[in-house]
């Protein structure tokens, strides 16, 4: 897939694709929005905060941006990470990517390398505790092992570009792949989103969005 790279408002990269017309992240600032999104309401959801071992399922792995921050900020958890891109970024492509820049920890630009030189469809550790699994795979035909996660990032390309991956038969399989009273953040917050979250089960909850953003969603398996 081709893509070019960008530099966002906060200084850190990503990447346009248009085949999806859209960038992977805010132009606003890539490393402030995934920290806000999937950090902040995600990782450090105080319903998890009980937990020393997180199983994590991302959609989309994308620029691996997600995936490093998670890495970053839970050093004191067990992290089972796995991640579905059916899009995988090239060697040309990760080796350009600042974000390891912009942490303060001297591991954290090997770390990242190490993630994306992980082979795909196989479960390999990146950290003493940290292990990463890369399904190289479309969302809409694999098969999720039942009662498994603790938090899912949602964060494929927009409905408006991938529809097929936003529907109920999506969520209702990710919500039955999640453990009860467990957390799903994304960045989007479309009626149609909405209405497929909770038909399936989630209880949902609008929250402040990233600069550039008025909102973003949090939803819990209620089961």
């Amino acid at each position: 897939m081709q893509r070019s790279l960008i530099v966002t408002e906060d200084g850190s990269h990503s990447l346009y694709a248009p085949q999806f017309h859209q960038s992977y992240h805010s132009i606003h600032g890539a490393v402030q929005e995934s920290e806000h999104i999937f950090i902040q309401a995600g990782l450090m959801c105080e319903h998890l905060s009980s937990y020393q071992h997180l199983n994590i399922l991302e959609v989309g792995f994308g620029t691996g941006l997600n995936a490093l921050l998670t890495w970053y900020h839970s050093p004191q958890k067990n992290i089972d990470y796995h991640t579905i891109e059916l899009y995988p970024l090239q060697e040309q492509e990760y080796t350009m990517l600042n974000y390891a820049g912009s942490l303060p920890h001297p591991e954290a630009q090997r770390v990242f390398i190490r993630m994306h030189q992980a082979l795909w469809n196989v479960s390999q550790p990146i950290t003493p505790n940290f292990t990463l699994s890369k399904l190289q795979a479309d969302l809409s035909t694999v098969s999720l092992p039942e009662n498994t996660y603790h938090l899912v990032y949602f964060d494929a390309f927009s409905p408006q570009e991938q529809p097929e991956l936003w529907t109920e038969k999506i969520f209702e399989k990710i919500y039955y792949a999640m453990l009860p009273q467990c957390v799903l953040v994304t960045y989007s917050t479309m009626g149609v989103v909405k209405r497929a979250l909770k038909s399936v089960g989630f209880e949902i909850e609008k929250l402040p969005g990233p600069k550039g953003k008025r909102e973003i969603l949090r939803a819990f398996s209620v089961k």
